[in-house]
């Protein structure tokens, strides 16, 4: 199974391909990962220029050669590029894998949005350099390479659902590049903002009509968050609890997904 790795979004992690392909070699050797030139560009905070970067996702998901795109890292930029990918995407790219998280949430919902290929949220080829790294990448190496199950999100049900990080899923609202989430579990996941930060997003999700007929909401892990001064003085399951009683869909509790090495693979649709 030949895996295409690149960067979407910010500067890459080039430290992480010696770690990730010695354990890919021996954990699943029938995976060859081909890490894409681009992945050593920079151009500002970004890997590469958004040309570049265009340049790089086209060529892999357009051909057909490859069977899944693992993106490098997140960071941010990945939007930047949306306009100049999804009218080139040929045939050979709804045939692929596509998975990341955090700002690659950007590209998972454009595809998702129009069909094209299988997006899923899940551990990055950076999350080597995590503390038991090899278990968190392994999750989506067997994920794409065997259709392992042991990696998947514990909660996931009878019902289709996706995962998205909270700021990259309220700056989707109101673009064409959100998916339609009727009758979908929504899982949310946030990396360092404050508590009153995630309270004003979550009121933009209670509130956003694109997100009517959702079946409900789960939360994935807050990590890092920034202090409030003074102290936000309320529980992420009881902020949950009454944004979802707002938006008139239940709260269905936690997930494991986040920026974190318990971070798990969440197929978008049915698992």
């Amino acid at each position: 199974m030949k895996i295409g790795v690149l960067a979407a979004s910010s500067v890459g992690n080039p430290d992480a391909i010696p770690p990730v392909s010695a354990f890919a070699a021996v954990a699943y050797p029938e995976v060859d990962l081909q890490f894409h030139p681009q992945v050593f560009e920079r151009a500002g905070h970004f890997a590469g220029t958004d040309e570049v970067r265009a340049a790089a996702f086209l060529e892999f998901a357009n051909d057909s050669g490859i069977d899944a795109i693992w993106f490098l890292r997140g960071g941010y930029g990945s939007n930047r590029i949306l306009s100049r990918i999804m009218p080139r995407l040929g045939p050979a790219a709804r045939h692929k894998t596509y998975l990341g998280y955090s700002d690659v949430g950007f590209l998972l919902g454009a595809l998702y949005a129009r069909r094209i290929g299988r997006p899923v949220h899940g551990p990055m080829a950076s999350d080597i350099r995590r503390q038991h790294g090899d278990e968190t990448v392994a999750r989506s190496l067997g994920w794409m390479a065997r259709g392992e199950r042991a990696g998947l999100e514990p909660g996931l049900g009878g019902r289709p659902s996706v995962a998205f990080n909270l700021t990259i899923l309220t700056a989707l609202i109101g673009t064409p590049y959100l998916p339609d989430l009727a009758d979908h579990v929504l899982i949310v996941e946030e990396v360092s903002e404050a508590m009153y930060s995630i309270d004003r997003m979550l009121f933009q999700l209670a509130h956003a009509t694109q997100l009517k007929g959702i079946a409900g909401v789960r939360l994935g892990a807050l990590t890092d968050v920034q202090a409030n001064d003074p102290p936000w003085g309320e529980e992420p399951d009881a902020m949950m609890t009454r944004w979802c009683g707002e938006m008139g869909v239940p709260y269905l509790g936690r997930a494991e997904i986040g920026h974190t090495q318990a971070n798990r693979v969440v197929p978008f649709g049915m698992a």
